[in-house]
């Protein structure tokens, strides 16, 4: 459905959802108070004043305050989804119809309106680029570039988009500052292992009804996404294995408490098999052939090239859909093996993605990074930044007032001490 929104169209599912959408985007907001403390000087501010920011985003409640709270800083924003699956069509209508932000999202929505919708909210010519993927900064950077010339700088949310810029700055070719919200302490340590590992575990329970308690989850990855897969499939009673590639982070999860083996191996044992590496077939032929009937497979990775579905479709006789969100493949040999949320990110495919208050302070840093590239463009290279510190900080600080939980601070004394060579035993 194409509606007109603040002079501009918005292409969404259905206008009519928009009242409920309202109702959850408000619901969001409740636990988002970091969020809204920024918003709430933005608006008395508006430190982005006639800034124009598109956002690639999954459209989601807790991405709606993102938005809203942009709106009042004074940016002009649209917004398009950054997965076909993860769009809640309710928020699209109300960010819509309600909020006046227009939005280009439709939840299932094929690969060819995915890319024009990319396209679309490119049309302003933004200054600012919110990537969940690095998926606009890609078009950007191939068959939009004409519009680079109005681009000032980006923001990046996930370690896969970061990834990618950072390997299109390693080649010289990056054409504009981008600041990797992902790698904010306030981001990756609670974002990805608190709410990944929670939210990814809510998708697989909707969608399968399974037990996980006494299962053999498989966690391929021991990143922060990984750490807190494992950490929260052991809290709901299954037994864990760790695949994975880097030696530290097998250590690590070795001395975890975990068994850690090659991917091949753990086919034969596992029930469950998540994959959250940010890499492309991590389940492949050879992990297949191994799995006992039934196994299932979900992957919370960014894109849908973790698990190698061409493959696991060459290997198929007959593939079903047996419940929402689970497709059957039944091999030659009689197996039958299960794919949660087409292999795309089953925590917003089959759920609702994070919890609002752990993308609180994800989105914290969004919105003070997107007021931070807009102002310091002009001392910015055209390459990957951190997070500023003090940002990183100062979300931190905002989150634990808001919990009401106070800490210490330095005396003199102390400060002086840490800060010199010449004390000590």
């Amino acid at each position: 459905m194409t509606i007109s929104t603040s002079n501009a169209e918005s292409d969404i599912a259905n206008a009519s959802l928009a009242a409920g959408g309202v109702q959850r985007i408000e619901w969001a907001a409740r636990e988002m108070p970091v969020l809204q403390q920024i918003r709430e000087r933005f608006m008395r501010e508006r430190p982005m004043d006639g800034v124009r920011i598109a956002g690639c985003l999954h459209v989601t409640t807790e991405t709606a305050n993102l938005m809203i709270a942009l709106k009042e800083a004074g940016a002009e924003v649209r917004l398009a989804a950054s997965n076909p699956l993860s769009t809640q069509d309710d928020v699209a209508a109300a960010l819509s119809a309600e909020y006046g932000i227009p939005t280009y999202a439709i939840r299932g929505e094929d690969s060819t309106t995915y890319n024009r919708h990319l396209s679309q909210i490119l049309e302003f010519d933004p200054h600012v680029t919110m990537d969940d993927g690095a998926d606009l900064v890609a078009l950007l950077h191939t068959t939009e570039t004409a519009r680079l010339k109005h681009v000032i700088g980006g923001t990046e949310e996930t370690t896969t988009g970061v990834i990618r810029l950072r390997a299109l700055a390693s080649e010289g070719k990056l054409q504009y500052p981008i600041v990797a919200v992902n790698d904010a302490a306030t981001k990756h340590f609670f974002d990805n292992r608190y709410g990944t590992g929670q939210s990814t575990l809510d998708g697989i329970i909707r969608a399968t009804n399974v037990l996980l308690a006494g299962k053999t989850l498989v966690v391929a990855g021991y990143g922060w996404c990984g750490k807190g897969l494992a950490m929260r499939g052991a809290g709901m009673g299954a037994q864990i294995i760790v695949t994975e590639v880097d030696p530290l982070r097998a250590l690590e999860a070795v001395m975890d408490g975990y068994r850690v083996m090659p991917i091949a191996e753990a086919a034969r044992e596992g029930d469950i098999f998540v994959t959250v590496t940010g890499d492309m077939n991590v389940l492949d032929t050879t992990s297949f052939e191994r799995m006992k009937s039934g196994a299932i497979m979900a992957n919370s990775g960014h894109f849908d090239s973790e698990i190698n579905l061409p493959a696991l479709q060459g290997m198929t006789i007959t593939k079903s859909q047996v419940r929402d969100f689970v497709e059957e493949y039944t091999l030659r040999d009689g197996r039958r093996l299960l794919v949660l949320a087409e292999g795309r990110l089953v925590n917003l495919g089959a759920a609702e993605g994070h919890p609002a208050s752990v993308m609180d302070m994800s989105f914290a840093n969004q919105a003070l990074s997107a007021e931070y590239v807009s102002q310091e463009h002009s001392n910015l290279e055209p390459k990957v930044y951190n997070v500023p510190q003090g940002i990183d900080d100062g979300v931190a600080k905002l989150k634990l007032e808001s919990m009401g939980v106070k800490i210490d601070t330095l005396t003199e004394e102390q400060k002086r001490y840490l800060n010199s060579w010449n004390l000590g035993t």
